[in-house]
């Protein structure tokens, strides 16, 4: 009997092919939707956010990978796939929240390039805990290196190497001064934002344009 229905559910799982040919039946294979990018991109920001407000909230140094996986309802070994350490994950958080991104350009001068890059540093710096966080950065210079220095390499430098290639280029043209120098120029007009909001507690709205008028010719 046992060996009667062995056989009878063998005999089910075939087919006769057109030249009569007994065949067994593929099982049907389920599909396997993979992740697409735009949800890998939501989960990542999710992240980046929960982040900030733990940087913000409690500082570098009280700021738990534990808590964060727990809130964005994923893993720790999740975080560490995107963001090898602790330092990793905060400096790309703060990138997230207050880096400038170059953009298509729309302007007809570099001048007024300037001012649009300037203007969005500004914008950032102004949003929500901007400022603060940098100076999160700073109070853990001594203690985490590694934060301050990818801060650099993910914030500073980039905002940076944006508006000394439009000074570069401006310079080509014959627009900017003659005495300009390009090494110190960049850092005058960011650092001048950081230096009026410290004086001042805010940066004046038409700072960017100022500060760009200063380097061209009156």
């Amino acid at each position: 009997m046992i060996r009667y229905r062995n056989y009878m559910n063998r005999t089910s799982q075939t087919r006769r092919t057109s030249h009569g040919l007994k065949t067994r039946a593929r099982p049907k294979q389920l599909e396997v939707r993979r992740p697409g990018r735009p949800r890998v991109a939501r989960l990542d920001q999710a992240i980046l956010r929960i982040a900030l407000r733990q940087l913000a909230e409690r500082g570098y140094s009280r700021m738990s990978l534990d808590t964060i996986a727990a809130a964005a309802g994923v893993s720790k070994p999740t975080i560490y796939r995107r963001w090898p350490s602790k330092a990793q994950l905060a400096s790309a958080a703060i990138a997230y929240n207050i880096d400038v991104e170059p953009g298509p350009r729309t302007e007809r001068s570099q001048k007024e390039t300037l001012i649009r890059i300037l203007r969005n540093i500004r914008e950032r710096l102004l949003s929500r805990n901007g400022m603060s966080l940098v100076g999160t950065v700073l109070a853990e210079e001594k203690q985490t290196p590694e934060l301050i220095e990818l801060f650099r390499e993910r914030v500073m430098n980039r905002r940076l190497g944006m508006v000394r290639k439009s000074l570069e280029q401006a310079k080509v043209r014959g627009d900017l001064r003659a005495d300009v120098d390009l090494e110190i120029a960049p850092n005058m007009l960011i650092g001048s934002m950081y230096a009026v909001y410290l004086a001042g507690g805010s940066i004046p709205k038409d700072w960017p344009s100022r500060a760009v008028e200063s380097l061209w010719p009156g």
